[in-house]
């Protein structure tokens, strides 16, 4: 077998079979397939497209490409909880304490940042202590022991997802649905739990811009989980807008705990709220609106919030940030960014204010980039709230001297104001399963 054949089959828009892509995946992790035939590879696979069956092998071979986390030793169900990334997604933070507090245990390997999207992991490292670099033995006996623990992906998890996301990184090959859909199932696979909850995000500050393309992403997800013998749901939500009030790390951290607290913004809490009730119907097969039920007492008990604050000591950090938020890194610089005009607030674009985010040091734009963890966008205003002429309408978080009089200007054009209330949109769009999908809402 020669990758020489295998390239011109693809380019030529015939289906692959299991031993030609597993050809591909085992020759570029060892070596034995450049860089030059690899990305030749992708460029086809790109033009011409995988179906669900080789989509399906694919993430499967890189999944099997290094360590499967075995949790077969958490005598429960196991859910996994994976968002393809947003501006102010921070519902793992919430949503993670809320299933585990009502019995579900919670054994989450999460990413960091790249781009414009904010990562689980580095909202975690912001807190003073918090190990996210936990080894695999101390990670599962903490699940067992407080039943919750959330950690960086290990260094063999699906190295050939990374190894292969690296060259598409550089080609132009990021943009498919298949090559997305099989490099993030790979790594739900091989991270052990036995069903799945997607949240794909739509719109101006996600991957997929447009309902359908999401839609179709999800349901790919969908059917590569099926066919890997795990239950596999996805929400499509919103995420023209960014979600909830705080963007950058410390600043998503303060706003989760006040989400646990019960006083959060409505946006964020509906969408935590649903994706924790899922998890726990998904994983104890009970009524969805049981299940909500039981989300809402969790929040009223703060048995969440206690929760919380276990992970925060189990894993060395510092419980106390959950009552005063100075202990979090604070930046030294706040500049307020004020309405020109009066109105209505009719769109506040997500993409924007994400890039912006970066440029103040919240983001990195490479993985080894550093991140300031005190940066980051605090809205004062939402869609569809009235502003005047002068009103804060955001305020800026950084210690770059040097970043935040560019960024204002370009923030402020961010928000888009008009004489009329806008209609009010949901927030969570559709829900596909293996048999359907169904439509909350047209987009």
């Amino acid at each position: 077998m020669r990758m020489y054949d295998i390239i011109s089959k693809k380019r030529d828009g015939f289906k692959l079979c299991g031993n030609e892509l597993e050809f591909f995946v085992k020759g570029y992790v060892k070596g034995k397939v450049p860089d030059y035939q690899a990305s030749a590879f992708l460029m086809a696979a790109f033009i011409r497209g995988l179906d669900n069956e080789e989509t399906s092998i694919l993430a499967n071979l890189m999944a099997d490409s290094g360590d499967r986390l075995d949790l077969s030793s958490i005598k429960s169900t196991i859910v996994d909880k994976h968002s393809t990334g947003g501006v102010g997604d921070k519902i793992t933070l919430i949503a993670a304490p809320i299933v585990a507090s009502c019995g579900v245990p919670v054994a989450k390997m999460s990413g960091k940042s790249l781009g414009h999207t904010g990562g689980t992991i580095d909202k975690l490292d912001s807190i003073p202590g918090f190990n996210t670099k936990i080894e695999k033995g101390e990670f599962i006996n903490n699940v067992k022991k407080i039943g919750i623990s959330i950690t960086g992906q290990t260094g063999n998890l699906a190295p050939a997802d990374k190894k292969i996301y690296s060259l598409r990184d550089v080609t132009a090959t990021v943009n498919n649905k298949s090559l997305v859909a099989s490099s993030i199932m790979s790594k739900k696979i091989a991270s052990g739990a036995d069903k799945i909850l997607l949240d794909v995000k739509t719109g101006k500050g996600a991957f997929m811009k447009s309902l359908n393309e999401s839609i179709e992403l999800a349901s790919l997800m969908v059917d590569i989980g099926k066919r890997a013998g795990k239950e596999t749901v996805a929400y499509i939500t919103d995420m023209n807008s960014p979600l909830g009030n705080n963007i950058g790390n410390s600043l998503e951290v303060v706003e989760a705990i006040e989400i646990l607290k019960g006083r959060g913004p409505k946006d964020l809490e509906n969408i935590a709220f649903e994706i924790a009730a899922r998890m726990i119907a998904m994983a104890v097969n009970r009524d969805l609106v049981e299940c909500r039920q039981l989300v809402k007492e969790s929040i009223i008990e703060r048995k969440a919030l206690s929760k919380f604050e276990q992970l925060i000591e189990r894993q060395g950090g510092n419980p106390q940030i959950t009552k005063d938020y100075s202990i979090l890194p604070q930046a030294q610089i706040k500049h307020k960014v004020v309405a020109q005009s009066d109105g209505y607030i009719i769109s506040i674009d997500a993409e924007a204010l994400g890039k912006e985010c970066v440029k103040l040091g919240a983001g990195r734009i490479k993985r080894e980039d550093p991140i300031d963890y005190s940066a980051g966008i605090v809205l004062k205003k939402k869609v569809g709230d009235t502003v005047e002429s002068g009103e804060v309408l955001m305020e800026i978080h950084t210690n770059h001297r040097s970043s935040f009089k560019d960024s204002a200007e370009i923030l402020r054009n961010s928000i888009k104001t008009a004489c009329r209330k806008p209609p009010v949109k949901p927030m969570i769009l559709a829900y596909v399963d293996s048999n359907n999908v169904h439509r909350y809402a047209e987009y």
